[in-house]
């Protein structure tokens, strides 16, 4: 049986194959297929074998989510923009009091005389956006301990050293080790989780329009046809159709698969596929493409191309490639992220600090 699940966690062609190859690893599992875009896993499974939920469970072992509930994606945009709110309104008041005095900013007498207090309000500033963003820690090391280490490690890794060293410069300024006060690293930690939290939420963004546009892509297509059957018409579903069929379409109806009119002449709107607003006469020998819409006549065509072949289908797929595959822009952000973590002058928090930077502006 096929059933699509719903992801939660994904960022990258990488998360969406290391989930496709984890789960075409278990036992009964047929084919996986993983859409980035989409948010979503298709799986083809023996029932007697394998279970939706043991098929989750392999999910979640390595640091995602997953279900088979619907409209979940306006649920978890919701949530994120929630904790981007969350983020700024803590990290702003954060970033003032630990970095303020460096582009001579005022600050309140008692933080600035009190340098243990002024330590503990960058702790207390920082908890809650580590509290709201906590899923990079339980996905980031869950996937560290399977060795499997992705973004979320990374962005674990590098705010929680800057967090455990903050505590640690608290406990020596409470010892009276007053250097220490300039060696707190809170806003770095604030920094990384709220600005890679942005820059997933409008990544989150963007990938819902996509969906939404291939949702409409996949409207264009009906569910049900007419096909002649020993010179009677048959209605069938979209995905009983075979190459060779003849297909019978009415005025007002639109064009299911890609063929060739063997029978009648019509005005056909292509506008939806190739932009023409004019409608486009067709006669026997004419070509039809998948997605338009019969305006007057009715005609007879015989399927050429079913399935994923058609140009509706064609051209879903490319949007599908075009929004899963990383651009130009990205991959050099990538290089230059690399090149920063390597260099042995930069500690993990810095590094985090320039990676959310140039991924928010990819």
């Amino acid at each position: 049986m096929k059933v699509k699940f719903n992801i939660i966690g994904m960022s990258c062609s990488a998360c969406s194959n290391h989930i496709e190859r984890i789960v075409s690893k278990q036992n009964g599992v047929n084919s996986v297929n993983v859409s980035l875009v989409n948010n979503n896993m298709i799986v083809d499974f023996d029932k007697k074998t394998i279970t939706e939920q043991d098929i989750i469970k392999a999910v979640q072992s390595i640091g995602y989510d997953a279900n088979t509930k619907g409209g979940q994606n306006k649920s978890n945009l919701d949530k994120m923009k929630h904790r981007v709110i969350i983020s700024f309104v803590f990290l702003i008041p954060l970033m003032y009091v630990a970095m303020g005095h460096m582009v001579n900013l005022p600050l309140p007498h008692i933080l600035h005389n009190n340098l243990l207090l002024f330590s503990i309000s960058q702790l207390i500033l920082v908890a809650p956006i580590v509290f709201v963003n906590r899923k990079y820690y339980m996905s980031g090391f869950k996937a560290l301990i399977k060795k499997t280490p992705n973004m979320d490690s990374l962005i674990a890794i590098g705010s929680f050293a800057s967090i455990a060293y903050g505590i640690f410069s608290i406990y020596k300024i409470w010892q009276g080790e007053n250097s220490y006060a300039m060696n707190l690293y809170f806003e770095s930690a604030g920094m990384i989780l709220t600005l890679i939290t942005l820059g997933k939420y409008l990544e989150t963004k963007a990938k819902e329009k996509t969906s939404n546009a291939i949702n409409k892509l996949l409207d264009l297509t009906p569910k049900k046809v007419t096909i002649l059957k020993e010179k009677k018409e048959v209605e069938v579903s979209i995905e009983e159709v075979k190459v060779g069929d003849i297909i019978v379409v009415k005025p007002g109806e639109t064009i299911a698969v890609d063929g060739v009119v063997v029978k009648g002449q019509t005005y056909i709107d292509e506008s939806s596929i190739t932009g023409e607003h004019v409608p486009i006469k067709k006669e026997i020998g004419s070509k039809v493409i998948s997605g338009s819409i019969n305006k007057n006549g009715v005609i007879e065509f015989r399927a050429e191309k079913v399935g994923e072949n058609t140009t509706i289908s064609q051209i879903i797929k490319l949007v599908e490639e075009a929004s899963a595959s990383k651009a130009p822009i990205g991959r050099l952000a990538d290089k230059v992220s690399r090149s920063i973590c390597t260099n042995r002058n930069h500690n993990s928090s810095n590094c985090n600090s320039y990676l959310a930077i140039i991924r928010i502006f990819i």
